[in-house]
């Protein structure tokens, strides 16, 4: 009887090792197309809610002929906007007074291209409207900006400024801002620069359910969102249809967890961002990405009406990974790990050598793979027929010692 048992300890330890699992992963799809070293995998909306919040589960493994399994290294990319900003130097050359209002003019010594000029002020409260001159030798000026509003508020309840010029390229010796006010602006500082963005590549999300409340008690106007899909989200964009002024601290929040009690589900949000909703500036709010499917809008009225909101816009920029496929096998995206950290690859160091121009893979259905075990890179037995075979015999076998002893007996 200990032989017995000896015996098929040592088949259960066999059989372990050959059907051990290296990695433990809930969906994966396959990677079609694989004709380059280098492809482009764009992600879609589907995997995210089934993913870590920083992705740091996705792997890319590869099924050989002789049952290897192999890993493909990637990099992970965010098609985010990029800004970059170059000061321009230049000197205040008058402060002027006329009827018409107070003028600034500047020079640019080295003559260079401009698009923005951001003004800070000792006045903490003001609305001025403006307007944005450009000359060459100070006599003959030409308009950049006309009938343009900069705003300072700031009491108890908001602290709002909007001191920024935005405007197309310019290149002139001169600037002049002609401030319509009969108060004298008091100018603390001005940056000018030449900002450049690069696009990104951003998806729209559609809303499946939005519903608008008024809390009266909190003198807030609540708007909650709930997406199709859990997605990566970077930005929301409001569209007031209201015509007068207005100026409303905003709050935007993300559900981080529920749980359901003898009552009902309780809700639990975080900040995803916060911010002025104001008639001047397009309200668009962007933040950090974050992954979820249902969102919070709080309007804080005050003693204001509540404002008419048209459209919500939800919108995240696309993830691509760029991954390098080096020896021939059956390669498959698979993600769903929530224990997983971020991979480090050679390839992280080296994204110089990566080409432009790349060919992206299509994605194959998804398939649920939840305690499914992938076998050892190097197993005893390639093939389960072979195993079975051997376990039969060896249960045979201590079938025909267990009889033969209890003849004895």
């Amino acid at each position: 009887m200990k032989l017995t048992i000896n015996i098929f300890t040592f088949l259960l330890f066999v059989y372990s090792l050959s059907f051990a699992q290296t990695e433990q992963y809930n969906y994966k799809r396959e990677l079609k197309g694989i004709s380059e070293q280098w492809h482009k995998i764009i992600l879609p909306d589907e995997i995210f809610g089934k993913t870590s919040q920083n992705l740091s589960d996705i792997r890319i493994f590869g099924i050989k002929e002789n049952f290897d399994t192999i890993e493909a290294p990637y990099l992970l990319q965010l098609m985010a906007e990029k800004k970059s900003n170059k000061k321009v130097r230049f000197k205040l050359l008058n402060i002027s007074h006329k009827q018409e209002g107070y003028y600034f003019t500047f020079e640019i010594p080295k003559r260079e291209p401009i698009n923005q000029i951001k003004l800070d002020f000792l006045q903490q409260n003001f609305d001025w409207r403006i307007a944005l001159e450009g000359s060459q030798d100070q006599y003959e000026w030409f308009t950049i900006l006309k009938d343009y509003r900069i705003l300072s508020i700031k009491n108890d309840l908001t602290d709002f400024q909007f001191t920024k010029l935005t405007f197309s390229g310019s290149q002139y010796q001169f600037f002049r801002i002609h401030f319509m006010s009969e108060e004298k602006p008091e100018l603390i500082a001005a940056n000018i620069a030449q900002q450049e963005i690069t696009e990104g590549i951003i998806r729209n999300y559609p809303i499946k359910k939005l519903s608008t409340k008024e809390n009266k008690q909190n003198k807030q106007t609540e708007i909650d969102i709930e997406l199709k899909l859990a997605v990566p989200i970077s930005q929301i964009k409001l569209r007031v249809t209201d015509t007068f002024d207005y100026y409303r601290p905003i709050t935007i929040k993300f559900l981080r967890d529920s749980f359901k009690t003898e009552q009902a589900w309780e809700y639990h949000y975080s900040t995803l961002t916060s911010g002025i909703l104001n008639s001047i500036e397009e309200n668009k709010f962007k933040f950090n990405k974050r992954t979820t499917q249902k969102l919070k809008i709080l309007i804080h009225n005050h003693d204001n009406q509540a404002l008419n909101i048209g459209t919500i816009e939800v919108k995240g920029y696309i993830h691509n990974l760029v991954a390098r496929f080096t020896e021939p096998a059956s390669y498959y995206l698979s993600y769903g790990n929530n224990s997983k950290t971020n991979p480090q690859y050679d390839i992280n160091r080296f994204t110089n050598n990566i080409p432009k121009k790349l060919k992206s893979l299509e994605l194959g259905k998804e398939i649920l793979i939840k305690m499914e075990q992938t076998p050892l890179k190097n197993p005893i037995f390639n093939n389960k027929t072979w195993l079975w075979l051997i376990m039969s015999s060896i249960i045979l076998i201590l079938g025909w010692i267990t009889l033969n002893m209890l003849r004895k007996k």
